[in-house]
């Protein structure tokens, strides 16, 4: 891999930064979520309750470690890490008359940090965290309204940043928020503070949040480069290389189906308008949406700079019944072929080349791994040690993939940032003993423990692979 491949980490604001309550923060939805496990789901309150555990607020209190942590992950000879801003750091309610500079110096003092360390900060405008006012006042992404409020806030960030910043992303995962796939609470909660199964017409409401979504990055793109032409901007997605489970045509076309619905927003992020295909899919639904001129030129004129790809599993697709076989986390099929990790995720180093091979021929953009990692069960031994050779092998079989994608396929592919180079709060269950980490966190489930921070075996190992090269 080149000189200028970046390689480093992505965390999100809600899942490490803790302090949600300091300095002017506002309530964010993922303040509002309870702790969950791999059987039981997590909730969503309306309002804080007492006597209840919520992971976001103290976190791994990286809002005050990060020059800490941000001296480990230069020990590890990290080039790049991606962050996120919370909105309701710097709007608090969202819909506030002025930016809370409180939260505008935090996020300052963090970039600063990072490049005083000699690491690129990649920064994410949205990574599910919304303020909560605008889930109550406003309908949450449905409503054009909070496609303003976003780009006051964008505007914000970037005229805050503009001598500092150089790449960011607009969203992160956007994309599993759409009325076409088997929603469940959990993914539409985290786009839009919405609970699915509790909305009225609800088809019609994510067809709403998705597009809206969408109108916004374009939107944020164009705003980016007109406050800086030398920003790098681009959109984080969450995509699953899906496989037929068989040789009957008919599994080949479910698979393609499933794949494509991922991706509908990149290629109205970088094609110049919205995707016609799409627009019939919401017709067949009974939903109607109309692109004014105003929205046709925004699509024009706000093509992504990269493509942000988030991988951690591939999936298998099938249109036969599926009762005997559906019996993965997320309710899909597991592929014979393929072992799980503990959480029940599929391990895929070659459908991460696949992918990229995809994205590659399709779009011709920079594109950089902002997300792939193995959450599993860490012991914290008595001398301090984490020895985790199950981390190793899934990062080195991966990263070896990628170097073939890039040698051998020709893909653009200019940096790997694993998911969790700390440990952090899983997303998905809440828990901490999801570990991802290079540095291992004392911090337990209920939010006990002494916060220390350690250095695992996959922590020198990655120095080593980042100094040395991919063996």
């Amino acid at each position: 891999m080149s000189d200028k491949f970046f390689f480093g980490g992505s965390i999100a604001s809600h899942q490490c930064e803790g302090a949600y309550d300091e300095d002017g923060k506002g309530l964010g939805i993922m303040d509002l979520v309870t702790v969950g496990s791999v059987s039981e789901p997590r909730q969503f309150h309306d309002s804080l309750q007492d006597g209840i555990y919520y992971p976001s607020h103290t976190a791994i209190d990286f809002y005050h470690t990060y020059k800490e942590d941000i001296a480990l992950f230069k020990e590890a000879g990290f080039t790049a890490l991606r962050i996120s801003v919370d909105w309701s750091r710097i709007f608090p309610n969202g819909d506030d008359a002025l930016p809370n500079q409180a939260g505008i110096e935090h996020y300052r003092d963090v970039i600063r940090e990072l490049r005083r360390n000699d690491i690129e900060p990649i920064v994410t405008l949205f990574h599910f965290e919304l303020p909560f006012n605008i889930v109550k006042t406003y309908g949450s992404w449905q409503n054009p309204k909070t496609v303003e409020l976003y780009l006051r806030y964008a505007k914000t960030m970037f005229e805050a940043y503009r001598d500092e910043v150089t790449y960011w992303a607009t969203f992160n995962e956007m994309n599993h928020l759409d009325s076409d796939m088997e929603l469940n609470d959990f993914f539409t909660y985290m786009n839009t503070g919405l609970c699915y199964s509790k909305v009225e017409n609800a088809s019609q409401v994510m067809v709403r949040c998705s597009y809206n979504m969408t109108l916004a990055s374009v939107k944020a793109v164009k705003l980016a480069h007109e406050i800086n032409p030398n920003f790098k901007v681009g959109c984080v997605f969450g995509l699953t290389p899906v496989y037929a489970y068989s040789a009957n045509p008919e599994d080949s076309i479910k698979a393609f189906q499933t794949m494509d619905r991922d991706w509908y927003q990149i290629d109205a992020m970088t094609k110049g308008a919205f995707p016609e295909y799409k627009l019939e899919a919401y017709r067949r639904r009974g939903v109607d949406i109309t692109i004014s001129e105003e929205d046709a030129a925004a699509f024009h004129e706000g093509k992504i700079d990269f493509i942000g790809v988030n991988y951690y599993a591939s999936a298998v697709e099938t249109a036969l019944p599926q009762d005997d076989i559906k019996n993965n986390f997320f309710g899909g099929l597991n592929n014979p072929y393929l072992k799980t990790s503990d959480w029940g995720w599929t391990i895929d180093p070659i459908g991460l080349r696949y992918l990229l091979m995809m994205l590659d021929r399709r779009y011709n953009l920079p594109m950089i791994i902002t997300e792939n990692g193995l959450g599993a069960y860490d012991s914290l031994e008595e001398d301090g040690s984490i020895h985790d050779p199950y981390r190793i092998s899934y990062l080195d079989s991966h990263l070896k993939q990628i170097q073939t994608a890039i040698k051998e396929d020709k893909v653009n592919c200019f940096g790997y940032l694993m998911w969790g180079p700390i440990d952090l709060v899983s997303a998905t269950t809440g828990e901490m003993k999801k570990r991802y980490g290079f540095i291992y966190v004392d911090r337990n489930d209920d939010g006990s423990g002494s916060n220390r921070r350690y250095r695992k075996d996959s922590f020198f190992w990655i120095q080593d692979i980042i100094k040395n090269g991919i063996r």
